[in-house]
């Protein structure tokens, strides 16, 4: 896969991940019953998953490949939780 195609495709997956970050931190700042507070973790998720996308640390098929799974994890567990609490 060209490295062009791989820097694309993070950045197309920095939106759902930094939002699945916002919503698992107001998950865990004021559980189940939220209300407002993702209006403020979710804008402060992504822009920390823009922060990971542009860093080097990991090459850019690694930074997607967390970036994918981490987003898959993070929704799986929120559905999880979602009928726990049905």
């Amino acid at each position: 896969m060209p490295p062009w195609l791989v820097t694309i495709a993070t950045w197309i997956a920095v939106l759902p991940f930094g939002w699945a970050l916002g919503l698992l931190a107001a998950l865990v700042v004021s559980g189940p019953h939220f209300g407002q507070l993702p209006a403020m973790t979710v804008p402060l998720g992504i822009v920390a998953a823009i922060g990971f996308a542009r860093s080097s640390r990991f090459t850019p098929g690694r930074r997607l490949a967390i970036m994918v799974v981490g987003t898959v994890a993070i929704f799986l567990l929120g559905s999880l939780l979602e009928k726990s609490a049905s």
